[in-house]
């Protein structure tokens, strides 16, 4: 990443701060998580905001590394970084407050792309301190547009009160920036005063103090100065704020009444453990800080009830949807309904049952009808986006009334449903009855529905990656969390995830959780280490037998080139039928069913006693029974089984043990 101070808001800068809001939120991540009351209490707030930024340092660097490989003499415009900044957001924001934060960046970028001025026809190679006050401004205000019933004292009232700072200041980016943040503290430092259940658990909005987070990042983009991190908790007995006060006296140290802080470690990154260029970087240090609990525990997220599902399942209104269980602490008596309600003061009343995000391709006017029709369904509803892409986030307790409220809207697609579950969320009961841990659990990274339901039906928790959405490390470590146990195995079943897994499980280990990573680089190996599994195994023979099978297992899948390409196999076109083995491209074709023979006969050259096809969407209907026709025929004593993989990006994959 570029060194720091930036004088200009440019590409390089629009780079930067994405590297350094990563970190920053990989620092705070846990201690926002936990302070996680409102709009519901499910302790992910820092979670989702570190997810959502980390696909938006994903997409900024894709246009870094595109400019690169094309060797050219400049790199990538600010229009460029902006736009995928915002894009990347959008596509991986996760709940309600990385739904905002979504917004917020792409109201930024929508001034940025102009090179600092909204109303300017072409765009500009850097942006000044008025631009970024511009930026500001139009980031809070189309933030608040898209929240259907916007609730004051939350992020909206904290992005709302950096673009006041911010505009009412006069000098250069960095100028803009500082009183941009210390506007946000101040109003960061009010929310309690003007949301009961905030002064109720002594805390600050969770989402508005991961803005704080994010301001700071820009902060230190322009000026190289780290600036002191705000407030999460209200010192018990020391707040005296009124409703629309902008002033508190607040803990800079954080209240023992309401946090608890415990051992240090590392937190994951997106790169191997110990990378500098994410959290958890060499000689970043960061305190674990959870919420004190009664029984003394030092758990952040309590268990779920007993009886809760655990890991993900699909829905059967909802295809291709994740439906998952939340875990997080208990909310405060009389905890409002959510961000967007109505009526913030309702605090008695049980919410809706289940949280539904999809990314939605439709036209504007369908997106307007879409927005009247989940308001009446549910509430915390918030639509952003535009251009013909939208992410849309809604409480309801009929998840596949909002789900075909998204078909007949246009296409709905990586829906995710999360149950609160009884207690969890949005009720006023009292504590929950803890659900004891299961010894050992597999977690999977898959690329298709259809192999994820085959992995969850042989006891795994699998997260789904579709087509050129990698799952990032955090999601990686929700899954493991989600999974309950003392011992996970995890399988990447991707050579391009082996550091974000390893940083996973690193993460995971400071948790208390013993993690073993079995370097799998297909979902083939994945399933024929799966098959070995035995839980009643001792641990470390279990993980043996596991990598075993894995590393028995050669691997191949068939795809269609997109672009031109050098390759082991000579020079492709677009549209040619690629054949790889073990990672290199073997074979060149025109024809799948060919090229997939020709690949199944290279690796049964070496031997081998049951083939695996797993089959995408694209394949041709008659290219299973073709195959297994010719192992049948030309390979005495060899087995196969054949699956169906759903929309895996690869028409074919094979395995051979």
């Amino acid at each position: 990443m570029a060194q720091v101070p930036q004088t200009f808001f440019d590409a390089l800068a629009v780079r930067t701060w994405c590297g350094l809001a990563l970190e920053t939120l990989g620092r705070a991540r846990e201690e926002i998580d936990a302070i996680n009351v409102y709009p519901v209490a499910d302790g992910d707030t820092g979670t989702n905001l570190y997810l959502t930024v980390e696909s938006a340092v994903a997409a900024v660097e894709a246009v870094f590394a595109g400019h690169a490989a094309r060797s050219g003499p400049e790199g990538p415009t600010l229009a460029d970084t902006a736009r995928a900044m915002a894009h990347g957001a959008l596509i991986g924001a996760r709940g309600n407050s990385g739904t905002i934060l979504a917004q917020l960046l792409r109201g930024m970028s929508q001034v940025l792309a102009e090179g600092g001025t909204a109303q300017a026809g072409g765009g500009s190679a850097q942006a000044d301190g008025r631009g970024l006050q511009l930026a500001l401004r139009n980031a809070a205000d189309s933030a608040r547009q898209a929240v259907a019933h916007p609730v004051e004292g939350t992020v909206l009232t904290v992005a709302s009160a950096a673009a006041d700072a911010a505009c009412g200041a006069e000098g250069d980016c960095g100028t803009v920036a500082r009183a941009a943040y210390e506007g946000a503290r101040a109003a960061l430092a009010a929310t309690p005063g003007q949301l009961p259940v905030l002064e109720r658990a002594g805390v600050v909005d969770a989402g508005g103090r991961g803005l704080v987070a994010v301001l700071g990042a820009l902060v230190e983009t322009f000026t190289g100065e780290r600036p002191r991190e705000a407030a999460a908790t209200v010192t018990a007995g020391a707040l005296r704020v009124g409703a629309g006060s902008t002033s508190a006296v607040v803990s800079e140290a954080g209240g023992a009444a309401a946090l608890t802080a415990v051992d240090s470690g590392s937190a994951g990154s997106t790169g191997s453990p110990g990378d500098s260029g994410g959290p958890g970087g060499a000689g970043e240090p960061y305190a674990r800080v959870v919420p004190g609990q009664a029984d003394g525990s030092a758990s952040g997220v309590p268990a779920r009830p007993a009886g809760d599902s655990q890991g993900s399942y699909e829905d059967a209104r909802a295809p291709h949807a994740r439906v998952e269980a939340a875990e997080g602490p208990a909310p405060a008596v009389g905890a409002p309904r959510g961000e967007c309600a109505d009526d913030a003061a309702a605090a008695d009343a049980d919410g809706p049952a289940f949280e539904v995000i999809y990314l939605l391709e439709a036209e504007g006017t369908a997106v307007e009808r879409l927005r009247e029709r989940l308001d009446g369904l549910g509430d915390s509803l918030v639509v952003v986006g535009g251009d013909g892409l939208w992410n849309v986030h809604v409480h309801v307790d009929d998840a596949g009334a909002a789900v075909e409220a998204g078909i007949e809207a246009g296409r709905p697609y990586r829906i995710r449903i999360t149950h609160f579950g009884a207690g969890d969320v949005h009720t006023t009961g009292a504590e929950r009855p803890p659900r004891e841990r299961a010894q050992r659990a597999v977690v999977a990274v898959v690329p298709g529905e259809g192999l994820a339901g085959l992995y969850t039906e042989a006891g795994a928790t699998t997260v789904l990656a579709r087509p050129g959405e990698p799952p990032a490390s955090g999601e990686l470590v929700q899954a493991v969390r989600r999974a309950h146990a003392r011992e996970v195995v995890l399988l990447p079943n991707d050579a391009e995830l082996r550091h974000t897994a390893a940083a996973a499980a690193e993460q995971a280990r400071t948790e208390g959780i013993r993690v073993a990573l079995i370097p799998t680089r297909s979902a083939v190996q994945g399933i024929a280490a799966l098959a070995v599994h035995e839980p009643e195994r001792r641990f470390d023979e279990d993980v043996v037998s596991m990598t075993s099978a894995a590393g028995a297992t050669r691997y191949a899948e068939v795809t269609v080139a997109e672009r031109q390409a050098w390759t082991m196999a000579g020079i492709c076109q677009a549209g040619d039928v690629l054949g790889l083995i073990d990672g290199d491209v073997a074979v060149i074709g025109s024809d799948v069913t060919a090229t997939a023979e020709t690949v199944l006969d290279r690796m049964l050259a070496a031997g081998g006693e049951m083939v695996t096809l797993v089959l995408g969407d694209e394949a041709p209907g008659t290219i299973a029974e073709h195959l297994e026709d010719r192992v049948r025929e030309g390979y005495l004593a060899v087995d196969t089984v054949v699956y169906r993989g759903g929309r895996q990006g690869a028409v074919l994959l094979i395995g051979v043990e």
